[in-house]
């Protein structure tokens, strides 16, 4: 092992807290899912096809996700003081912020730049990373990872250049592959007899997975925020519909937080099999993720149409968002304490339940349906831990 190679590498003694850079380079994704909220509500109100536009959102969205994860990941195997480390994270910076403007034409004129923005990264991230940690473990993970986003370079780069079915096809199939390389940790065939062995720090990547999911209640709020300043402020129901969505937020925030939030560092390092509360607390928070940009998209539809018919797809923007924000959060507690609370499935059930009636009902009511059910499940919360010791956070496999 060279000392220039070990150099690179995070060492324990270091802070165990994410740094300035990480926090400068998630500036960017408030605008980037800011950009792909804004399509989605274009989508919903203009009488689009709108299956298909949702669908191309959505791959845009697990773009961004992709990007922001793996570079998460990235910092805290590595020393974020070394030069090298910190020009990689301003290239993801650059290319998010490319990705991110050419949203509104990523399915035309801008696909190229959209997909050669997101390949750049990978593709110079590994380039830059694997050489220097010659005759390390190291090495051989890096160079899995560069392997898998070379393979799927090829049908990000060959559908930009192709119409949209195709594009759209071609690109779902490379999510596919980073999806898939990413929940198996980059296998390799130099390192596929090996279990996969991710030297995480608990606390460090847990705090960037609840600093993700401030960002987009960052989103939230920017984008609820923006559409209500569009309106009159003589208008009642814009007016109630901001007040609606300041009370989603703030329940968001309680809910996400309540013990396992707050518990899931403890969680990681008491795990049996850390690598697999990793990818559950991974998926966790892009439920969680994708769940508050829907709830953007339909709180934006209801401060600009508070009144009036409200649409099958913005139901399931408004009742949707907080559902999948449900599901994510589930799965958080599952990770810290091996079981899910009864209110948390109760409200996820109420959510589909009241769905189909919702369309008889003004936008803003549909909201206020939200709203109720989140508010439920943080009073619940809040009695359940009424007079009791603080909770131990115990991962499935504890103690055994």
């Amino acid at each position: 092992m060279s000392t220039g190679a070990a150099a690179l590498l995070r060492k324990p003694e270091q802070p165990q807290r994410p740094s300035l850079l990480e926090l400068f380079f998630d500036l960017v994704f408030v605008f980037a899912l800011n950009r792909v909220s804004h399509r989605l509500v274009d989508d919903l109100t203009q009488g689009r096809m709108v299956l298909a536009e949702v669908g191309e959102t959505f791959l845009l969205l697990m773009a961004f996700l992709s990007l922001w994860f793996v570079t998460a990941w990235v910092t805290d195997l590595y020393d974020s003081e070394r030069p090298q480390v910190q020009f990689v994270v301003y290239t993801a910076m650059l290319g998010a912020l490319m990705m991110a403007v050419a949203v509104p034409q990523a399915f035309g004129t801008g696909g190229l730049v959209f997909a050669g923005s997101y390949v750049a990264v990978h593709i110079v991230r590994g380039l830059i990373i694997v050489p220097p940690l010659r005759g390390l473990e190291a090495q051989r993970r890096a160079a899995g990872v560069l392997l898998w986003f070379s393979m799927s370079a090829v049908p990000w780069i060959v559908g930009a250049l192709l119409p949209d079915a195709a594009r759209t096809v071609l690109w779902a199939l490379a999510l596919a592959i980073d999806g898939t390389a990413l929940l198996l940790f980059y296998p390799a065939p130099w390192n596929i007899s090996s279990r996969p062995r991710w030297p995480v720090s608990a606390e460090y990547i847990s705090e960037r997975y609840r600093q993700f999911f401030i960002i987009a209640l960052g989103e939230l709020i920017l984008t609820t925020g923006s559409a209500y300043s569009d309106t009159s402020f003589q208008e009642g129901g814009a007016a109630a519909a901001f007040a609606v969505s300041f009370a989603t937020t703030v329940l968001l925030f309680r809910v996400y937080l309540f013990k396992a939030g707050q518990l899931l560092p403890g969680a990681l390092t008491a795990a049996r099999d850390p690598a697999h509360l990793i990818r559950e607390a991974f998926i966790a928070h892009m439920l969680m993720v994708v769940g508050t940009v829907a709830i953007a998209v339909g709180y934006e539809i209801v401060i600009t149409h508070p009144f009036g018919r409200t649409g099958t797809s913005w139901i399931v923007a408004i009742l949707g968002g907080p559902l999948l924000f449900l599901a994510g959060r589930m799965l958080v507690e599952h990770a810290v304490f091996a079981r899910v609370s009864r209110s948390r499935v109760i409200g996820a059930l109420l959510l589909v339940a009241v769905a189909p009636a919702m369309i008889y009902v003004p936008p803003l009511v549909v909201a206020g349906t939200a709203v109720v059910v989140l508010a439920g499940i943080a009073i619940s919360d809040a009695i359940r831990a009424m007079g009791k010791p603080p909770e131990q956070p115990s991962p499935p496999g504890y103690g055994r």
